[in-house]
């Protein structure tokens, strides 16, 4: 089981705690996004914080006082429709919990209305209708629910499930039931987190500052970002020394569903990259480097295997421990391996979770923080299949890199490790030809093989068996002008790359 002791933060270890929802607003132009978002940031900000405050971020969080007294927190993305969801698209993960379509009792749906609509669809998350202007002399609520109707946007009372509030951000009629929903939609979700697990996140905004540098504000999904770490999006870099919060006033941690504005970065992260954490500056740069792609080209053996199927069983205690195995699954995607889910659930493992196993070789159960019952161990037991127990989810990922790198199929591939172009031939004899030239770029090494090219039309290969550098043997070569002998039945002439590569297995 995971281990109890307390984080810095206070928490125990293994512990989930409750994270406040994720908002975003769409809805069509001038159907009063803006002025929705400016009454919940003027009425529930702390007051001695609302003051002449300039919004420093590009999302911002509010407090609000539920119906039971207690104060909770959300989180408003005040950026546009689409980028509210952005998030690594081709890995599912979505940076909203909750969205709300704003539609004007005015005018009822739109051609915007129906365009976040399919992003909410896309994304795959709940959301709520707000009609606003309702103070608006030409207000009907009815005639707009009919617009939604028509629509196939069916609404609570309507022959749907889809809940609404009627608004005007002007007076602040219903805003509070809005924001009551909000919080009734989330807890429907089971939204929580695990404070000691490495910290998740979503790059949201990133710009060049002038002043400050590059900066990036991040929503963080799951575990706490703390300060004296290193973070890693996509191929940027950033020290976690300094960070702000919404009101641009400095933090030394980050909650889940908190905003944070993290700044010294060493290039510009990309809108939508998740983000990694490592304890020192060299790891997160060989994490960098790790998936920068080197220059190869495929050899496919004939009849190779190209793609392994992983078949998986996972059962998890909680529907949001569940949700968070998932996004992790699709971060830990390997070239060449297809990862297969049979069947996935919460609760313990039981026999039928066993049986899409049966017949399938080399099927992975995975009992993340469950119990496994009696009969599904047996049944396990006698078939050959074993369960794989976990209750940390890095614990989980990294076992299960280790498990599909080495299933993958090997195959080889050529790899270029040095350019150089011809300058000048200096004698041929047979297959044999000693040569001037220049490296363009990488290294070329005695012994290498080389493919030969002439205005990017390969020739055909040769091998460099002799190297000279400022008239001496050398077993290498990274830049400048040097001589060489290449072994090669194609005969080269000036102006002509040669392209040094070798034969990896992976």
């Amino acid at each position: 089981m995971a281990s109890k002791s307390p984080t810095a933060s206070g928490t125990p270890s293994g512990t989930r705690i409750a994270r406040g929802p994720v908002i975003a607003i769409l809805g069509h132009i001038d159907h009063g996004k803006s002025t929705l978002l400016d009454y919940i940031r003027k009425t529930n900000v702390a007051e001695t914080e609302a003051g002449g405050i300039t919004q420093q971020l590009s999302a911002y969080e509010v407090t609000h006082k539920s119906k039971d007294g207690g104060e909770r927190a959300i989180t408003f993305l005040d950026t546009p429709g689409h980028e509210a969801f952005v998030a690594m698209r081709s890995r599912g993960v979505a940076v909203a919990d909750i969205a709300i379509l704003v539609v004007s009792a005015e005018e009822g749906v739109k051609a915007q209305t129906l365009e976040g609509l399919k992003v909410i669809k896309e994304a795959g998350i709940p959301f709520i209708v707000a009609i606003t202007k309702i103070d608006k002399p030409q207000a009907d609520i009815e005639r707009t629910k009919h617009s939604l109707l028509e629509n196939e946007i069916y609404l609570e009372g309507l022959g749907g499930d889809i809940p609404y509030v009627p608004l005007s951000s002007k007076t602040g009629e219903g805003v509070p039931e809005l924001l009551d929903m909000m919080l009734l939609v989330a807890d429907l979700q089971e939204l929580s987190a695990h404070p000691s697990e490495k910290p998740v996140g979503v790059v949201i905004e990133a710009n060049l500052d002038p002043k400050k540098g590059i900066a990036a504000t991040l929503i963080i999904k799951d575990g706490i970002l703390t300060s004296g770490s290193f973070i890693v999006a996509g191929d940027a870099i950033a020290p976690t020394r300094i960070m702000q919060n919404f009101l641009g006033r400095p933090i030394k941690e980050a909650r889940p569903s908190q905003p944070v504005l993290v700044i010294g970065w060493d290039k510009i992260p990309v809108v939508g990259a998740a983000i990694q954490t490592f304890d020192k500056k060299r790891d997160a740069e060989e994490a960098v480097q790790a998936t920068a792609a080197p220059r190869t080209t495929t050899i496919a053996a004939k009849g190779e295997l190209d793609t392994a199927v992983v078949p998986l069983v996972i059962k998890a205690d909680t529907v949001g421990t569940l949700d968070a195995i998932s996004h992790e699954l699709e971060k830990v995607l390997q070239d060449r391996v297809q990862i297969k889910i049979l069947q996935k659930g919460t609760g313990s493992i039981s026999e039928g979770d066993i049986k899409p196993a049966l017949g399938i070789p080399n099927t992975i159960v995975i009992s993340f923080n469950t119990r496994i019952d009696p009969t599904a161990a047996d049944l396990a037991r006698r078939s050959n299949i074993p369960i794989h127990e976990f209750n940390v989810i890095y614990k989980l990922t990294e076992w299960l890199v280790e498990e599909l790198v080495r299933r993958r199929p090997m195959r080889k591939e050529m790899e270029i490790t040095g350019q150089a172009k011809i300058l000048k031939i200096f004698s041929k004899t047979k297959d044999r030809q000693i040569f001037g030239g220049r490296v363009s770029s990488g290294m070329l090494a005695v012994g290498n093989s080389v493919k030969i090219k002439r205005r990017d039309v390969d020739l055909g290969e040769g091998a460099l068996m002799n190297l000279q550098q400022q008239k001496a043997d050398t077993k290498k070569v990274e830049h400048g002008e040097f001589g060489g002998e290449l072994k090669s039945k194609v005969e080269i002439a000036p102006g002509d790359t040669i392209d040094c590569f070798i034969i990896v297995e992976k």
